[in-house]
């Protein structure tokens, strides 16, 4: 019986895919070190069937844990060294932060972390359902005009695929200093089949016990806006 190649979707990508032009260094990252740390064929290029990706092989069995825009990686690679029985898989598609990672990489030694320098919703078209033990979503691009809500993450075109891959129990953290970001998440996670895990208003103002501020955090302080936590577990 002959299968047919699934169809590729037409997928809008509005984020900054390059910056400032790489150091010397960041070249050589790149160079050397992106290609071993694929989490495997994620691209419609490299993976035209979208066949699952076979986690257990890449990461010898370890739960899984996916960060969705890591940002200048100090955060993913921090939970890499405090987690080492845990491997983690970072979605991003600005080359430049992804540069800034895979030094951060090299200089933690951090040997369980896979990366894909792309768009997260082709990266979850290959996770294997119920694959992924936990996901954070820490400042993504507050896309601050109203009609441009839709391109924020946390719309159903990008929540459902989440959920799909999330292990049920899964916690799923998002941090943003935008209010209405905050509003959006708590109307739409909710229907994408997650619960808001709160009791106190401490539950999403303070930190999580094994946080660490990144540089976006920090800026937002320096700029006098509220950094707001919120804990999703998939039902």
């Amino acid at each position: 019986m002959s299968t047919s190649t699934p169809e590729r979707p037409f997928r809008n990508f509005y984020g900054r895919v390059h910056g400032k032009t790489l150091k010397k260094n960041q070249k050589v990252y790149l160079d050397e070190d992106l290609g071993p740390l694929s989490p495997g064929p994620v691209t419609w290029e490299e993976n035209p069937e979208r066949s699952p990706l076979d986690l257990d092989a890449r990461f010898g069995g370890k739960p899984v844990w996916l960060e969705i825009g890591f940002g200048g990686g100090e955060h993913m690679v921090h939970q890499a060294v405090q987690n080492p029985d845990v491997a983690i898989i970072g979605a991003e598609p600005f080359i430049n932060v992804v540069a800034m990672l895979l030094g951060k990489i090299r200089k933690a030694g951090a040997d369980n972390i896979a990366v894909h320098p792309g768009d997260a919703r082709d990266l979850m078209d290959v996770l294997p359902d119920q694959s992924i033990s936990r996901a954070f979503l820490l400042y993504p691009d507050p896309w601050p005009k109203k009609r441009h809500h839709r391109r924020r993450f946390v719309t159903q075109e990008h929540l459902e695929p989440l959920a799909r891959v999330l292990k049920p129990g899964a916690i799923f953290r998002v941090a943003t200093d935008i209010p209405d970001y905050v509003r959006q998440a708590l109307e739409e996670v909710p229907k994408a089949g997650f619960e808001w895990l709160a009791e106190r208003p401490a539950d999403w103002r303070e930190p999580w016990d094994d946080w660490l501020s990144t540089r976006y955090e920090q800026k937002a302080l320096r700029e006098g806006r509220t950094p707001h936590y919120l804990t999703f577990r998939r039902r």
